[in-house]
């Protein structure tokens, strides 16, 4: 069976778990769902092992074949993008009746699939990269100082795969070199050396990615690139090659208004999907590793705002820069918040940005606190608005605890009476101020957040904190 895009939109439409539809799920989140795959018959789910704080996980097989791939994702806590797509495709080969009948006959003759989704189930906990040893795993294939690193490698003695998948998320600016297009997913076929040799089993991964890059260019045109290829002597995928298996690295992405990441989970469903099916029927071997070599290495000139030729003054002289700002996510329970902060400052033609605002003519105007202390049901978004258009940027709330630490309005509210807005654009500095003339204000930015203010203010989606 080939499948096309058609075949695969289809797939997924019938088979992605609802249940995760966010990225700060936990561990307690899919053991239920794994129950839900047990019970389908189709995949057996075996607990291999225990993290440093005693979470189980587990090692999910399907099919009997002569070839081994063995799949792991968010190694890194905060990865979580492909763990989605894992379960989409657990529903998929647990699925019937469907139209894929055949070709999961096919895929289960000749393949012997494994996955072990969530390999940090600590780090997944805290939303971090790190294990609750602060170890970063993916350094740990050397030494296996981890109990979870020690348990990958293990897994890799124990079964041999011919392939592996190393499963990841990368930051979101990475770009597509020379333009504005955020890299969606990025691939690569580890170095097991420092002289980047390739043997067969490199060139089979990096064969593999061509057909996965082929299929990627009908969902997400143009917004494909390799992931940095220095070795790594202490990464797991770098080893894996080393260690004879196939090794196809896949980096979740970003992709333009897509902040859970759901069409970034498509594209690894669709590419992991495609990789058995050429991988089963052999096709990938008719690729040659030339079209790997063009492919085009991740750039990273991302921002998530640029704001260009933007006039500000200072000791009276009046000058024409470019502002980046980041929006760090912070992480606050199961939730998160964003801190905006001013990023860069100067010449920045070369650089690119989500939001990306040519504010000409404009000025730099400092922003203000409004006097009078409020309750937060005194707040709605008429009055934001209207404090925003006359250069109010943060209102002090005297009721906190009701208010809550999490917010979506477009305004700092704070409960501390010595907040202080700075009144220049620093480095670091949080990105609060207003853009306009003398006359009137054109933008407000608030904690990183470009709000224009002729614009709806109603369906901003601001991740602040009260303050």
């Amino acid at each position: 069976m080939n499948l096309i895009k058609d075949d695969l939109i289809k797939a997924l439409s019938l088979y992605e778990e609802k249940a995760l539809m966010h990225r700060r799920f936990k561990h307690a989140d899919i053991l239920p769902l794994l129950e839900n795959v047990r019970s389908s018959g189709r995949l057996s789910i075996a607990e291999i092992g225990k993290s440093t704080e005693d979470r189980s996980i587990f090692r999910l097989t399907y099919g009997q074949g002569p070839v081994k791939i063995l799949l792991w994702s968010q190694m890194h806590g905060d990865e979580p993008t492909a763990t989605m797509a894992l379960f989409d495709l657990f529903n998929f080969f647990g699925g019937e009746d469907d139209g894929f009948d055949a070709f999961r006959n096919e895929i289960a003759s000749k393949l012997t699939l494994y996955f072990i989704p969530m390999l940090n189930p600590d780090g997944t906990e805290r939303f971090q990269r790190r294990t609750a040893m602060d170890v970063d795993m993916n350094r740990d294939a050397r030494a296996t100082a981890t109990v979870e690193g020690a348990l990958l490698k293990e897994q890799a003695m124990l079964l041999k795969p011919d392939f592996a998948f190393n499963l990841h998320n990368q930051n979101n600016y990475y770009n597509i070199p020379d333009t504005g297009t955020p890299v969606t997913i990025s691939l690569l076929a580890p170095a097991y050396d420092y002289a980047r040799s390739i043997n067969e089993t490199r060139a089979d991964a990096m064969r593999v990615i061509v057909g996965i890059n082929k299929i990627l260019q009908e969902f997400v045109p143009n917004a494909v690139a390799k992931y940095d290829d220095e070795h790594t002597p202490r990464g797991f995928g770098d080893n894996f090659q080393k260690w004879g298996a196939s090794t196809i690295l896949v980096e979740s992405g970003a992709y333009a208004g897509d902040t859970e990441k759901m069409m970034v989970r498509k594209c690894n469903f669709v590419a992991l999907l495609k990789a058995f099916e050429e991988i089963a029927d052999q096709s990938f071997k008719h690729y040659s590793i030339t079209n790997y070599e063009t492919i085009p290495f991740n750039d990273e000139k991302l921002h998530d705002v640029l704001l260009r030729n933007l006039t500000i003054e200072q000791n009276g002289k009046q000058v024409v820069i470019d502002v980046a700002i980041r929006q760090n996510e912070k992480t606050l329970g199961s939730n998160y918040y964003v801190e905006g902060i001013i990023e860069d400052i100067g010449d920045l033609r070369d650089f690119y940005g989500y939001q990306d605002i040519d504010v000409s003519g404009l000025k730099f105007i400092p922003a203000k606190k409004y006097g009078k202390p409020f309750v937060i049901d005194q707040l709605d978004i008429n009055l934001v608005q209207s404090l925003l258009s006359n250069g109010m940027a943060a209102v002090h709330v005297t009721d906190c605890e009701s208010a809550g630490k999490l917010h979506h309005f477009p305004i700092q509210i704070v409960s501390d009476v010595s907040f202080v807005l700075e009144s220049q654009l620093k480095l670091t500095s949080m990105a609060n101020f207003f853009i306009g003339t003398k006359e009137k204000i054109r933008y407000a930015v608030i904690n990183g957040y470009v709000v224009e203010l002729n614009g709806d203010l109603q369906g901003l989606n601001c991740k602040n904190i009260v303050y």
